[in-house]
């Protein structure tokens, strides 16, 4: 932005003189970031595998493994993020590896939307929307759910 001179000129505000802070080198900032995250990430896909050999979904079948993880990871997401907000000051690299890392690799909305597509190539376009529909609004539920139940346990134990 520029302020107006009488010359027609003209002169630069002080916001524009603001010279950015260095950022320091990767090393220093994000590289820890990045490797928890990468490593958590690791842990909660192999988790989701997991649960995918115990509980397949037959070929054109309802995908009740990838529905139930996507639940649950919301609500373990909901519980942790009360725990690390209103009960606990966890290092600054919990959040990266559990959240982003863990629960985020664990759940799988990828593997959702591909499945709807699966589900409308098969010729079953009802069931494909029933589970687009299910899956959004029991995250969603379940996220709040779990939240609620959490603070609401917090509450009591603080009395």
């Amino acid at each position: 932005m520029t302020v107006p001179h009488p010359d027609g000129l003209g002169v630069p505000d002080a916001a524009d003189l603001v010279v950015p802070a260095r950022r320091p080198p990767l090393r220093h900032g994000q590289a820890p970031v990045v490797a928890v995250v990468a490593l958590g990430g690791g842990i909660g896909a192999a988790a989701r595998y997991g649960a995918s050999l115990l509980w397949p979904t037959p070929t054109g079948g309802f995908p009740w493994t990838t529905f139930w993880v996507n639940i649950v990871g919301c609500a373990v997401i909901g519980v942790f993020m009360v725990v690390i907000t209103d009960v606990w000051a966890a290092h600054r690299l919990v959040r990266p590896f559990f959240g982003t890392g863990v629960l985020g690799g664990f759940t799988t909305f990828s593997t959702y939307a591909v499945e709807i597509e699966r589900l409308v190539g098969a010729g079953r376009p009802g069931t494909g929307l029933a589970y687009l529909a299910a899956t959004l609004l029991s995250a969603l539920a379940s996220v709040w759910l779990a939240v609620a139940v959490a603070r609401r346990i917090l509450a009591v134990r603080q009395r």
